[in-house]
């Protein structure tokens, strides 16, 4: 059975132990890259990350981006949005449908 992970600051990610997934504490982009590693060598499905150290490891998120599983997704952190998750959401669905059907319309 395919199972979730999330990554990131203690006080972050630590919420997502009482709903079973399992949590990986990184402080830096290094130990986020070692730890992104193994949940995808150990058949994660879907891996949360926080934006604060995802901005620092994009090369390492691309690699999954065409690949069925793990499924990355970017949440915010502690600290707020840096925006970095819906701009992935974004392009994804862009690529998908041919058109970027999530940004406002100026309707003035």
């Amino acid at each position: 059975m395919y199972k979730i992970g999330a990554i990131g600051d203690r006080d972050s990610v630590l919420g997502f132990s009482a709903l079973g997934v399992e949590v990986a504490f990184a402080d830096t982009s290094s130990e986020a890259i070692q730890e992104l590693r193994r949940f995808a060598r150990d058949q994660y499905a879907v891996i949360y990350i926080t934006e604060q150290l995802a901005q620092y490891m994009q090369e390492e998120i691309a690699v999954y981006k065409d690949r069925l599983t793990p499924a990355v997704i970017l949440i915010p952190g502690k600290s707020g949005s840096l925006g970095i998750g819906l701009d992935a959401v974004r392009k994804s669905v862009e690529r998908a449908v041919g058109a970027d059907i999530i940004s406002p319309v100026d309707g003035n």
